[in-house]
């Protein structure tokens, strides 16, 4: 057929002048089926081309698509999952089944084809209208738009609505207290300040006064005690500088008190004498400045002191301790020196015996260079009438016996602390002869026996004791955790003997580390039946056979109680606490160190 066309188009178009001479024209025709023959195999090898192609662009297509296959693949299951969930979902809301009486009378399958239509469509997007699945009414969805309870979109108002009545549905959260002041109040707990209800308007001032004092020019006619609250706060934060101790001074005063003088220079502690020049009673903590100059001034000056507290003056010599005690001894009537570990040897101290004869309260606390020489010089001390001691140097247990004998009828307060060495005799003495103690201490011994301390409080002549403190008098022998046979420092016999004798008048107590008492001791005390009507502090830390009955008891025996201190009594749990009381140190880590309670006091009578 193409050999026909191509003779017909030659007719038309004319020989001549297409191909030239007849010759030629006459030649071309006899070639016509060979140039037919030649296209139609031109045309078939084309088109085998094309075939093969597209078999090979086929092959390579499979090829690259592989890898997105198999991530298909791979998330497959979890795209499954997911449908189903929601799928499931759509099945049981209002929704479908409204869409499905729509199409009741058709098959089963319809189920599955109405709820793959919701899906495709649930989640409306942003711009395009959808009706609320409550109000039913045609709003705009935006980004914004709230799931409903049905899982479809809410209009503006109903989302209002919604977010109210949970709000109004969900518990009132208690008021968070910022962890600052949980954490004051806690160590306010520890250091002994009890405060039950909302501080006072005075300490409310005193503590806004203290917050701003860089902003104070002068504290005015403020009374002492509020002076002494003031620089109680402001040494606790470290903030007493020379600007500030002016704050403190006036002439009219009679009393300073600096509990830390970290940051007091030399002119400092003159500049308090030259300022109040008719001062009496000096009390400087941390008073590494005051030097022999400061002494001097004072001397020089004749500065009536009679009661005078100093803590870590290293920096006076022994010379000028001597001199300070023979030219102004004779008016001193209180003395406190702690933390001397340079001057004030045993010989420095005899001068201050021998200078001043009239000193009623003497304080010595690790004084490092004082031992029983110290101890002899103060058995003249015949005005004495508190007496409290704490020497790092080994003394003898004689040497203190006898320092007792000689002053012990008067005194009205005694300290023993740490004095490793004292035995049972020493505890015979204060028997014999201190019959007008109020307060006694004697700690962290190993040697008194348990049998000392029952001769101790049974038929002594004293009246009850009002404070005592006999903390880690026990056994410190490793082999017998339970102690030997006959029992080392403070055991049950000597706690009821103890409780007998001051039960009635006893405010403080504290037997912490006292770990020879046995159980039945506690609860024969604190049964519950027994009444202790002054007993306001208690301590019995890492005493590990206190449980919740015994604490229990506590409570039930002592009605003015507010602090029990129980740390390392793994025993106490679940204790529930009176309204007034706080109980610190229970061993969960998760809890507060401290529990106040809010249980009705009743119900522990």
């Amino acid at each position: 057929m193409t050999y026909m066309l191509t003779v017909l188009l030659l007719k038309t178009i004319g020989f001549d002048g297409l191909f030239g001479c007849k010759e030629n024209r006459w030649r071309l025709l006899a070639r016509g089926p060979q140039i037919a023959s030649d296209y139609e195999r031109r045309r078939r090898e084309a088109q085998q081309q094309a075939e093969q192609d597209i078999n090979t662009n086929g092959e390579t297509r499979e090829a690259e698509d592989e890898p997105e296959c198999q991530e298909t693949a791979a998330a497959k299951k979890k795209r499954k999952r997911q449908e189903e969930k929601a799928l499931a979902k759509i099945k049981e809301s209002k929704d479908f089944k409204r869409h499905k009486k729509l199409n009741e009378g058709g098959p089963d399958g319809d189920d599955d084809e109405v709820a793959w239509d919701m899906y495709a469509k649930k989640v409306p997007l942003p711009g395009q209208l959808e009706n609320c699945e409550i109000c039913e009414k045609r709003f705009t969805v935006t980004a914004y738009s709230k799931e409903g309870p049905e899982g479809g979109l809410l209009c503006t108002k109903c989302s209002k609505e919604q977010e109210a009545q949970r709000k109004k549905d969900q518990k009132p959260k208690k008021q968070s207290v910022s962890r600052g002041k949980v954490r004051q109040a806690q160590s306010n707990l520890l250091d002994g300040f009890i405060q039950n209800g909302s501080k006072s308007l005075q300490e409310l001032c005193i503590r806004k006064v203290a917050d701003n004092i860089h902003d104070v020019d002068e504290f005015g006619d403020l009374p002492q005690s509020l002076l002494k609250r003031l620089s109680q706060i402001l040494s606790k934060r470290r903030v007493v500088t020379s600007r500030t101790l002016d704050l403190f001074l006036r002439p009219d005063l009679d009393a300073v008190d600096v509990y830390d003088c970290g940051k007091l220079e030399v002119e400092d502690y003159i500049k308090i004498f030259s300022v109040i020049p008719k001062i009496q009673t000096i009390n400087l903590r941390n008073a590494g400045q005051f030097k022999d100059e400061v002494v001097d001034y004072i001397l020089e000056r004749e500065v009536p002191l009679k009661h005078i507290q100093l803590e870590a003056a290293n920096l006076v010599s022994n010379q000028k301790w001597v001199e300070f005690f023979e030219r102004g001894g004779y008016r001193f009537e209180s003395l406190k020196l702690a933390w001397l570990d340079y001057s004030l040897d045993d010989d420095a101290f005899t001068h201050l015996i021998q200078g001043c004869p009239n000193i009623q309260r003497l304080k010595l606390k690790k004084c490092f260079r004082l031992g029983d020489a110290a101890l002899g010089a103060m058995r003249p001390l015949k005005h004495l009438e508190h007496l409290s001691l704490r020497f790092p140097s080994p003394t003898s247990p004689m040497a203190l016996a006898e320092l007792i004998v000689s002053v012990g009828l008067n005194l009205r307060t005694l300290s023993l602390e740490s004095f490793n060495d004292a035995d049972d005799s020493v505890l015979s003495a204060i028997h014999s002869n201190c019959t007008h103690l109020k307060k006694l201490r004697f700690t962290e011994n190993d040697l008194c026996t348990d049998s000392g301390f029952v001769s101790l409080f049974t038929d002594w002549s004293n009246p009850p004791l009002t404070f005592i403190d006999l903390n880690s008098n026990r056994s410190i022998d490793c082999s017998e955790p339970d102690g030997p046979e006959q029992a080392i420092g403070l055991a049950s016999a000597g706690f009821l003997a103890l409780m007998n004798h001051s039960g009635t008048c006893i405010e403080r107590l504290d037997i912490s580390s006292c770990r020879h008492i046995e159980y039945s001791a506690f609860s024969d005390v604190f049964d519950g039946k027994k009444r202790y009507p002054n007993l306001k502090d208690i301590n019995v830390s890492f005493l590990t056979k206190i449980d919740t009955a015994i604490v229990a008891g506590m409570f039930r025996s002592c009605p003015l109680l507010v602090k029990v201190t129980a740390f390392g009594c793994s025993h106490v749990k679940d204790v529930a606490v009176p309204k007034g009381v706080a109980l610190i140190g229970l061993p969960n880590a998760q809890d507060s160190i401290v529990q106040e309670g809010d249980v009705d006091a009743d119900m522990w009578c």
